[in-house]
């Protein structure tokens, strides 16, 4: 069962949240390390000058989305088309900000706003592992560890691309499957949820071959709603 422990915890200063969420945050910083690379240099690849390659990755903050942008950038889709894609290929956010909504009402607005920002994949499974309470300093703490990581190693990947040519020969495209992997598998404590990532492994492939558009975003909602049915009806989760 996945739980989340609340502020009733023991408590502990904020410094101390905030390396300890740094701290927790560590394995899938050094997971995401090629992605931000291939991120970088797929960037200048698709024409951005440097200073537009390092605000894409300072600002938009989302190595999926990017990817996507820039490929469709390099395929001439029009602005809207970007934003439509951008929009499904992020909405488990919405997810993730109701899950958390509960440990950060207590938050000031401006904290709930930086959180928001920094609010990613990794920042959610390192959230509902359940190792800490969830303070805004720790929070904030294994947030901006990973947004510093991405933004850093994103311009290493911008200047390698100057650099050397034709990085994509490297393959770095497997550390995207590779930092999926190490956010989920942690995740998988009980048997819906273990259901639930096998759907989804199943139904993107099938869309995929098929050849239907979003195949990851339809795969990726359905087995969380199929988790959380069968969650419920297991009675492995609350």
């Amino acid at each position: 069962m996945i739980t989340m422990t609340t502020t009733t915890d023991l408590p502990a200063s904020p410094l101390k949240d905030f390396l300890t969420g740094a701290l927790h945050m560590t394995p899938l910083n050094l997971a995401v390390v090629p992605w931000a690379i291939l991120a970088g240099s797929m960037a200048v690849d698709s024409g951005l000058t440097f200073a537009q390659s390092v605000a894409m990755s300072a600002m938009v903050f989302a190595g999926a989305a990017q990817l996507v942008t820039l490929g469709l950038l390099n395929s001439g889709a029009g602005v809207i088309t970007i934003i439509v894609s951008v929009f499904f290929i992020t909405s488990q956010h919405l997810l993730y900000g109701l899950t958390l909504r509960p440990h950060v009402r207590p938050f000031s607005p401006l904290q709930r706003a930086g959180i928001g920002f920094l609010l990613t994949d990794e920042l959610f499974a390192v959230s509902v592992a359940g190792r800490q309470r969830l303070s805004f300093a720790y929070l904030f703490g294994a947030g901006l560890s990973f947004y510093l990581v991405w933004v850093l190693v994103s311009i290493l990947g911008i200047v390698l691309a100057h650099s050397i040519s034709d990085l994509s020969r490297l393959r770095l495209d497997f550390s995207v499957v590779a930092t999926l992997l190490a956010i989920v598998v942690p995740l998988i404590k009980s048997k819906s949820a273990l259901v639930g990532a096998l759907f989804s492994f199943v139904v993107t492939i099938i869309l995929t071959r098929a050849g239907i558009q979003g195949s990851a975003v339809i795969a990726g909602v359905s087995a969380m709603l199929l988790a959380v049915l069968l969650g419920r009806k297991w009675g492995d989760v609350k």
